[in-house]
């Protein structure tokens, strides 16, 4: 196999998330789509959770379907972290803490 092909389902997720462009968001579910398993929204968030201290993955870019930073009941302190790099890049919350996804929700097919 070569080293550029992904191995499995979770590496290629990663590769998938690796190519969201700073002030754009995808959902889990359309990492999962992307990554030909449309039914592993869950997966996703499983595997941007086990991501080790320091990768290099933009992991904030990853919302919910709702537009919404997804709780995290193992760091609290996550979600706050993700608004604030979420913002950082241009991001705009509404005043319920949603992202407007027709807004800001990234089209890989869009250059």
């Amino acid at each position: 196999m070569n080293k550029a092909e992904p191995e499995n389902a979770t590496e290629l997720m990663l590769l998938v998330i690796k190519q969201i462009p700073a002030g754009r968001v995808a959902t889990y579910g359309q990492i999962a789509s992307l990554s030909g398993k449309p039914k592993n929204a869950r997966q996703v968030g499983a595997t941007l959770r086990d991501l080790p201290t320091g990768s290099d993955v933009p992991w904030h870019r990853v919302v919910n379907a709702r537009g919404i930073v997804s709780e995290r009941n193992h760091r609290p302190d996550c979600e706050q972290r993700q608004k604030e790099l979420l913002e950082a890049e241009g991001i705009v919350f509404d005043d319920n803490g949603v992202i407007d996804l027709v807004r800001y929700r990234w089209d890989p097919n869009v250059g």
